[in-house]
């Protein structure tokens, strides 16, 4: 089975209100509220696909685009 793996994260600024929702349920602490209080990714690299911010957001500002990850890609290059 193939492991869904982040590609980005799509944040629409526009429609976020500043809510906090996808703040509070990240597991992974990825995203933040800037001084304008709009939602930053600050640590995409931990980030771990989940979708929970995207589920919960309530103005659909947040898109995970994710790409599969398959066990052959996994692996490492046989040493010639």
């Amino acid at each position: 089975m193939a492991k869904q793996v982040l590609k980005r994260h799509v944040i629409h600024r526009e429609w976020c209100k500043g809510c906090g929702i996808c703040v509070h349920f990240c597991p992974k602490k990825v995203l933040e509220l800037d001084e304008s209080e709009k939602v930053v990714v600050v640590r995409a690299g931990d980030c771990v696909a989940c979708r929970l911010c995207e589920l919960r957001c309530p103005d659909l500002a947040i898109e995970v685009e994710t790409e599969e990850e398959t066990a052959a890609e996994k692996r490492p290059a046989a040493a010639s």
